[in-house]
């Protein structure tokens, strides 16, 4: 998966990586709420960590490198499953506030 998409909004990119997330391993999003993390350089945040967890052990997560403009997905064992990047997104700085 390697797509360009336009997610302004925090909340809009937060409810589309639950929704990649999710569908990976066909968890329902409803049972495994998306956990998040902000990610900081310094005492700058640059992006966000996120993570859904199921049954089983699956633990999928992902990663928003605001600088850079894209999501990188993970599966439970760590291997990148797919990547997108962003026409336009979320200011990480704002995220710090």
């Amino acid at each position: 998966m390697s797509e360009v998409l336009s997610l302004p909004t925090l909340e809009a990119l937060k409810a589309h990586v639950h929704r990649v997330l999710c569908a990976h391993d066909e968890l329902d999003p409803s049972q495994s709420p998306l956990q998040e993390v902000v990610v900081k350089r310094g005492n700058r945040a640059v992006g966000l960590y996120f993570v859904v967890e199921g049954p089983r052990r699956v633990r999928n997560s992902a990663v928003w490198a605001g600088e850079e403009n894209r999501i990188l997905f993970y599966d439970s064992s760590g291997c990148r499953f797919g990547e997108c990047r962003l026409s336009d997104g979320p200011d990480p700085l704002k995220l710090g506030r």
